[in-house]
């Protein structure tokens, strides 16, 4: 759910919308994208089938609509939509991305480039899923409290020393 916690993040940042109006929701079927919700009570879903060619195809062609290759979603067929809250002894990445959301400062860099020097220890095989949320909670929990970066070297140096804490942590829990 770490790719949830940066939506999260990145629609904070790029939408400014404030962190309690954030939501995740946890919806087995993966057909609704996205929901918004509106002061009059409304919600407007974006729904698809789960199929990445198709978000690819609309950045690809923005303003424009081109066809995808995805088949058309029927909804008849899928039968129900499901939804839960997520569980944050599950899902504990998410946790840390809201904790490093609501930190602000240098957290949200820390906590990104830490997840992908894990994520590419567990995609390598040297440390186990499990690891991945310990080992961002490590370095997000050394780095995150600086303050952040002014301009786009700061930003830099910021990621590069996350992400060489990161390797350390994983050396400490390689596998053999």
């Amino acid at each position: 759910m770490m790719n949830k916690g940066l939506e999260l993040i990145e629609a904070h940042f790029l939408f400014g919308v404030p962190e309690p109006q954030l939501d995740v929701l946890v919806h087995p079927q993966s057909i609704i994208h996205s929901m918004v919700e509106y002061v009059d009570g409304s919600t407007l879903a974006q729904l698809g089938n789960p199929d990445m060619r198709t978000p690819i195809a609309h950045a690809l062609a923005w303003p424009e609509r081109i066809e995808s290759g995805v088949s058309l979603l029927d909804l008849a067929a899928q039968g129900r939509l499901e939804f839960e809250p997520p569980d944050p002894e599950r899902f504990p990445c998410l946790r840390l991305a809201r904790q490093a959301l609501r930190a602000g400062e240098a957290a949200p860099c820390v906590l990104n480039a830490a997840n992908e020097i894990a994520v590419e220890a567990f995609l390598e095989e040297h440390i186990g899923f499990m690891q991945i949320a310990a080992i961002n909670e490590e370095v997000l929990a050394e780095l995150g409290t600086q303050a952040a970066p002014c301009g786009v070297d700061e930003v830099l140096e910021l990621d590069a020393q996350a992400r060489r804490r990161a390797r350390h942590e994983v050396s400490l829990r390689k596998r053999p």
